[in-house]
Parts: structure tokens; C-alpha cells; sequence
């Protein structure tokens, strides 16, 4: 909260109703995940008004949320539940639907670890990358180390694939699946069914590791057992993941999934959301945020024009998930199009 302090801000936070970054505050605790969902940055912003109006004998004219990742989807949720808490949400790297998101995660992981043959090493993180951008950096007329749209280009993994015996400078047969794994929609292996639809893009071969790594993600472990499934015994198989993503969002019923799209009882207030996001991110994809735009788009219609826009930037999340950060950012509604340095500051 320091730097919105240093810009005249009065300031506040919540720590969502738990103490520690992890998911064990919930068994035998189902209030407390109705606090952690959605109801912790609505109290916080009813009890910060109080105080701000009891000191200075007014309310305050202006309240902004600005934060990423899972506090980027409790702004998404402010605006669908609590459309009068905030003039202004800055959404980083939101993690909305978050149980498809978990459990698909560590489907993904699953995959390319289904033989040790068929994983990646990280060693091999930086050739693969660096074909990439030999590939696509260009894309975007300039030559600079970055990816400025992932979607400009396409690139073939098998083109790393090895002429013969496996090599550091090369991909297996199984690698080069793999790799494709890890950057296309992750399907149902039986049905080819989409069961989560955002993946990792080109420029964030560096952050594999994250999602393809020897072990599925801990927080997604965690939050999948103890929040969505509420099964803590709960233990993945690849024979079954398709059938428990499904399970985890019908189980939580949006209360995490913070997937409603008709903002438009916040529009009408003159509430402005902007998301931004990492091309890069490895954890949660850049996809996440172009899906819930496009779907607000749909959903409320030519109401939400000039009240809503999305920021991709090059590289990784600025914080929290890791990435190679830069503080250039492509606008792609909202006015200005191009490279440009980041507005996002608190406040």
C-alpha cells in the first residue's frame, strides 16, 4: 500500500480472512472460502469508507482497487457482486475460473509427465526459447528481444525435433508433444474436449518449468482438494483428470470461478475496469484475460465500450507469477495502440 500512500491515497488491504498463503484455512471453515471468494474486499471497502468518512467528514470521492493474479480476480468480482465498491479496478493477470484453471493445471502437468521420456528438461529451456524468438520476435517489424503478440506468428515445435540421438540442442519425439502440450488448449485425451481453454504462449519457454515442471503446482493441489473438490485425500491421475476438472467447476458453482460477464450494472455507475496481462505468464495464461474481455464484450454489448479495456504487455507478470518482466505494454483497446511505458501504478 506504500506507493498509493505516496500518491495521496488513503490505503487499505485484507488478507481475505486467513492467515499464510496456502489453502488449509479451509476444511470445517466453509465461511471462510465465501470470505476468501468474494466477500473479504467487500467488507474491507465498507469498513475503509467508514473510517476514511469519520476522519475527514466526508466519503471519499474516488475508490480505485488495483491488484494481480488472485487479487486481480477479486477485482472481476468486486465489479460482478459488488458493483458500487469501486469507480475505478485495475485486474492484473486475473485468475477467473479458477477451479478449470487449477485443475487443468495440473492436468497439463500430468501430460508431459506421463513418461519420464516425454518431459522436458529445463536445461533445454533456453534453446527452445531462443528459437522461438529467432522465429517470432520479428513479427511486429523490430527486432528486440520480445514477443509483442504471441498470436502474430506461429511456431512448430517439431522443427527443434532431433535428427538423431537425443541432444541438448534438440527435442525428442516426445518432447516435441510436449512442448505442444504445453502451449495449446488442454483436451480431454478420450474426447478432445476442451477442458481449459487458456495455455502458455510463445516467449514463455524460459517459465516452463512452472506448469511442466516435475510436480503439478502446489497452490493448484492445495486449492483443488481443499477448496473446489473439498476432498483433502484427493490425489490426480491422468486417467481421471477430465472428468475432475469438470467436477471442481460444477462443485464450486462460481464462488471462485468469478465468471459472471454481465458487468454492466457496474458500467452504468460509470465503473471502469482495466485487465492486464503478461503474454508470458506462466502460470496463469494470457488467454485467461482475453477470454474474459471478449466475453464482457459479448455479454453486455455496446454498453461496455469505453469502460472496459485489456493491456498485454511483452514478457511476464510483473509480479507474482514469474516471467521476464518489462515495462512495455501493447494497449489493445482503449485508444492507443503501440509500445509505451506502464501506467499501471497503485493507487
Amino acid at each position: 500500500m506504500a506507493p498509493a500512500l505516496a500518491e495521496g491515497y488513503a490505503a487499505t488491504g485484507t488478507d481475505t480472512g486467513h492467515a499464510g498463503g496456502n489453502a488449509d484455512f479451509m476444511p470445517g471453515h466453509p465461511e471462510k472460502l465465501v470470505d476468501f471468494a468474494y466477500r473479504s474486499t467487500h467488507e474491507m471497502a465498507v469498513a475503509a469508507k467508514a473510517v476514511i468518512a469519520a476522519f475527514y467528514g466526508q466519503p471519499p470521492a474516488w475508490s480505485y482497487y488495483n491488484a494481480c493474479s488472485g487479487g486481480g480476480r477479486h477485482g472481476l468480482t468486486s465489479a460482478q457482486r459488488y458493483p458500487g465498491d469501486f469507480q475505478g479496478i485495475v485486474a492484473g493477470a486475473a485468475s477467473f475460473n479458477q477451479p478449470r484453471l487449477d485443475a487443468g493445471r495440473i492436468g497439463v502437468n500430468l501430460t508431459v509427465n506421463r513418461t519420464p521420456e516425454s518431459r522436458i528438461p529445463e536445461s533445454k529451456y533456453p534453446m527452445i526459447h531462443a528459437a522461438v524468438l529467432q522465429a517470432c520476435d520479428g513479427a511486429d517489424g523490430v527486432r528486440d528481444g520480445a514477443i509483442e503478440n504471441s498470436r502474430a506468428r506461429a511456431f512448430d515445435y517439431a522443427t527443434l525435433a532431433c535428427k538423431g540421438a537425443d541432444g541438448p540442442s534438440c527435442l525428442t519425439p516426445a518432447q516435441v508433444e510436449s512442448a505442444r502440450f504445453l502451449t495449446s488448449s488442454f483436451r480431454d485425451p478420450a474426447t478432445g474436449t476442451v477442458l481449459m481453454e487458456p495455455h502458455l504462449r510463445r516467449g514463455s519457454e524460459l517459465e516452463w518449468g512452472r506448469l511442466g515442471g516435475p510436480e503439478p503446482l502446489k497452490n493448484s493441489l492445495a486449492r483443488v482438494r481443499n477448496f473446489h473438490l473439498k476432498d483433502s485425500s484427493w490425489e490426480p491421475r491422468l486417467t481421471n483428470i477430465a472428468a475432475d476438472v469438470e467436477r471442481a467447476a460444477r462443485m464450486d458453482g462460481g464462488l471462485v470461478a468469478s465468471d459472471n460477464f454481465n458487468l454492466k450494472p457496474f458500467f452504468d455507475r460509470g465503473g471502469k475496469l482495466l485487465i492486464w496481462h503478461g503474454w508470458s505468464d506462466p502460470q496463469v495464461p494470457a488467454e485467461n484475460s482475453i477470454i474474459y474481455f471478449t466475453s464482457v464484450l459479448k455479454t453486455v454489448g455496446a454498453g461496455a465500450e469505453g469502460s472496459i479495456a485489456l493491456t498485454l504487455r511483452p514478457g511476464g507478470q510483473l509480479r507474482g507469477h514469474g516471467g521476464h518482466e518489462r515495462r512495455r505494454e501493447l494497449l489493445v483497446r482503449g485508444g492507443v495502440a503501440g509500445d509505451r511505458e506502464s501506467p499501471l501504478t497503485s493507487g
